[in-house]
């Protein structure tokens, strides 16, 4: 059904584990909230009311018994036990996959964000501050990666680019290779400083430069790398590894490191 589909669905609610009471931070404000998982149906109703079908409750940490929750919109509280009179019940609903409640509407608010089990499971209150906080970090990480891709020495531009646009690098120049690295720095910036730290990187670049070369080349079954001179096997590749991560691992070892310094001089 597509997510325009109208919709009216009730959830069981599994009875929630205590949490912490919010009452001395609460603020009177206006509050939204949005169904989790990108979920934008016309509309969805939420559990409102307890029922054996549907059970709604919040176990209170203080009184030490699990307490009944409804909303009724003539009612100060969410609790049943806590009600007077005749209650005046109402659906909560969604609409579009959001749902405003304004601050004259405590009740509902209180139930939505303190007491729903429902809560960060089927929907989640917006918290501007929050995603400020979020945003600000993105910033803080792109301008990272960004004065790392200005300051980094054009060997390692090379083999950070490897890693994406592959042997496409080798026909670059070095004003290109710096303008492509500071593009992927600001598009991906926690790949980039993931690439940037890894330090088998500038390995995996060298054994592909070798390759390139002629220097050394891969099995078609790429299981084994060979010297490309005369077809001496090197090294068996481990299954399922990527064969130049597996180059790279390689070049630690007391055999590759002459491998390495052997290369280093055909490349010259």
């Amino acid at each position: 059904m597509a997510n325009k589909a109208k919709q009216k669905e009730e959830v069981v609610m599994e009875t929630p584990k205590p949490k912490k009471q919010v009452k001395d931070t609460w603020e009177i404000k206006d509050r939204n909230y949005f169904l989790s998982n990108e979920q934008n149906p016309l509309t969805f109703t939420l559990a409102s009311k307890h029922t054996q079908r549907f059970p709604l409750l919040w176990f209170d940490e203080e009184k030490g018994y699990q307490r009944e929750l409804r909303y009724a919109t003539n009612q100060k509280s969410p609790f049943v036990d806590e009600q007077n009179g005749v209650a005046t019940l109402a659906h909560i609903v969604f609409e579009d996959g959001t749902l405003h409640v304004p601050k004259s509407k405590q009740n509902l608010q209180k139930l939505l964000s303190i007491y729903h089990p429902a809560k960060d499971r089927l929907y989640s209150e917006m918290q501007p501050e929050l995603k400020a906080t979020d945003d600000l970090q993105d910033i803080k990480l792109e301008l990272e990666a960004q004065t790392a891709a200005f300051n980094m020495d054009i060997d390692q531009v090379e083999a950070i680019l490897r890693v994406e646009e592959g042997s496409k690098v080798e026909k670059m120049s070095s004003k290109e290779l710096k303008r492509d690295v500071v593009i992927m720095a600001k598009k991906n910036p926690k790949l980039f400083l993931e690439l940037a730290n890894d330090e088998n990187v500038e390995l995996r670049n060298f054994a592909l430069k070798a390759q390139s070369a002629g220097i050394i080349k891969l099995s078609q079954d790429q299981r084994t790398m060979h010297w490309g001179s005369n077809d001496r096997k090197l090294f068996t590749i481990p299954f399922d590894e990527n064969p130049w991560s597996a180059c790279a691992s390689f070049f630690k070892t007391d055999e590759g490191v002459e491998v390495y310094k052997s290369i280093v001089k055909k490349l010259k």
